[in-house]
């Protein structure tokens, strides 16, 4: 009977690297980016730091991996929930609901707003890659608003692009704002969509 194999060396290479971003990932999020370093992230996750070398050229590479892996789940809980099924009316309230659960989220708004003053005071090509992000979620946003526009009849009153870097700016506010005060209600940028979408 033929030995079972064990897992390819890109395999474990594969591994490593998941087991070092979901650690990397928990104390970015708990600690922030600068608290954060990759020593802590190799004995944390059970690695030499030249385990996390060989993945990640710098920290600002690792950083930017876990905040991009948040925001493509983020992206696609707001695709989900604004282009999901259901009524208009239904799909405004799971989003409503996300942005109850997910805008001003300590973790996360703290450390999008620290590595981005962060590169954009230390690496022009960093920076570049941060905005990019933003971009993205521009993009993002300007489809779902322009879908649901064509789903209600609706005639948007801005440019989509335009309507969509409104209601980031509003959210990241929102996300700021609740992230110090959060008793803070994020229901205004669920009326300000709602606003923007009547017939």
């Amino acid at each position: 009977m033929a030995r079972e194999s064990g897992p390819t060396r890109a395999e474990r290479q594969a591994r490593t690297r998941e087991l070092l971003v979901a650690t990397a990932r928990r104390l970015f999020l708990r600690d922030g980016y600068h608290a954060t370093t990759l020593d802590r992230v190799a004995e944390a996750a059970g690695f030499s730091k030249g385990a996390v070398y060989s993945n990640f050229a710098t920290k600002d590479e690792l950083c930017q991996t876990v905040i991009d892996e948040v925001r493509a789940e983020q992206v696609g809980a707001v695709v989900e929930a604004i282009g999901g099924e259901g009524s208009p009316a239904d799909r405004l309230a799971v989003f409503d609901a996300w942005a109850e659960r997910t805008i001003g989220d300590p973790g996360w708004t703290l450390l999008e707003a620290e590595f981005a003053i962060h590169a954009t005071r230390r690496d022009p090509a960093l920076r570049a890659r941060v905005a990019e992000g933003g971009r993205h979620w521009v993009r993002a946003l300007a489809g779902l608003v322009e879908e649901e526009a064509r789903r209600r009849g609706t005639v948007l009153p801005l440019p989509p692009e335009e309507l969509a870097e409104a209601l980031l700016s509003l959210g990241i506010g929102l996300g700021l704002r609740r992230a110090v005060d959060p008793g803070l209600s994020p229901h205004a940028l669920t009326d300000v969509i709602r606003l923007v979408l009547q017939p």
